[in-house]
């Protein structure tokens, strides 16, 4: 199978561009599932019913958040009643919602999708090598799913490499998310797991992560915030990665980096 991962949706830029863009590439390339983290989608902070919706409607088939999970306070209402949103799985007990979820693809593929959250320079949360690692237990890859995806919002690269390999073998791909920024370490382990450090985000890059650089660089000259940050709406580039899977074992044959539209360098997955 084929399937698509997006990086963090930021703004009204981010939403149009998946809005615009993901169509034509399901279209194109053939993708059996996509997965989209849009915990930044409205107005760069959570993500409302209404964004969600757009989302699902453009062609992803779950969408995961991070930490401003609950950031649109309506989310802890509407979460629960839709089984394609997941939230990190290492959220304390007793939080709304779920952080796994077995959903089939177009082609009857049969995906779990893992969200955690990272714990280094973020508010402590659970352990996520843990949860995640019980989520991935109960539905092994190549025995009950097809393919595992883990999207780990995490700010430390080291965090989200450390996950890769205490998962590979046993999850299709491992992808940071959360930093905005896309890195260029996408690889395939030893065992077979797909990693990339960060996504990237789909946002506009004439900004800083997503944010008209006017407020966020006043506070870096001068340490005192003048008003709130607010997403840049110039064109957005598309972030993310392309896997391809091995359908005896499920583990990643290929992984290709992502960039569409913007102003980053472009990357088209070459299936």
């Amino acid at each position: 199978m084929k399937f698509l991962f997006l990086g963090d949706v930021v703004g009204r830029s981010g939403r149009d561009a998946v809005s615009e863009r993901l169509p034509g590439l399901i279209a194109t390339y053939g993708f059996d599932f996509v997965v989209i983290n849009g915990e930044n989608a409205s107005h760069g902070r959570g993500l409302t019913e209404a964004h969600f919706h757009g989302l699902r409607d453009a062609g992803a088939d779950i969408v995961t958040l991070g930490d401003h999970a609950f950031d649109q306070r309506e989310t802890l209402s509407y979460i629960e009643r839709e089984q394609t949103l997941i939230r990190p799985i290492n959220f304390a007990p007793g939080a709304p919602g779920r952080g796994a979820m077995m959903v089939e693809g177009r082609n009857g593929h049969r995906v779990l999708v893992v969200n955690a959250l990272g714990r280094v320079f973020l508010q402590p949360v659970d352990d996520p090598f843990r949860a995640v690692e019980a989520a991935l237990a109960a539905a092994p890859l190549g025995e009950v799913v097809d393919a595992v995806i883990v999207d780990f919002h995490t700010e430390a690269t080291s965090e989200i490499q450390g996950m890769g390999h205490f998962l590979d073998g046993k999850a299709t791909l491992v992808v940071g998310t959360h930093t905005h920024i896309p890195t260029a370490d996408h690889r395939i382990l030893k065992g077979g797991t797909a990693l990339m450090a960060d996504a990237g985000m789909c946002g506009d890059y004439d900004s800083i992560i997503g944010v008209d650089a006017e407020e966020p660089l006043n506070r870096f000259l001068t340490g005192i915030p003048n008003g709130r940050f607010t997403p840049a709406e110039g064109e957005a580039t598309l972030c993310g990665i392309a896997v391809e899977t091995d359908p005896k074992t499920g583990l990643a044959s290929r992984a290709l980096p992502v960039r569409i539209g913007g102003t980053l360098n472009q990357a088209f997955p070459a299936f």
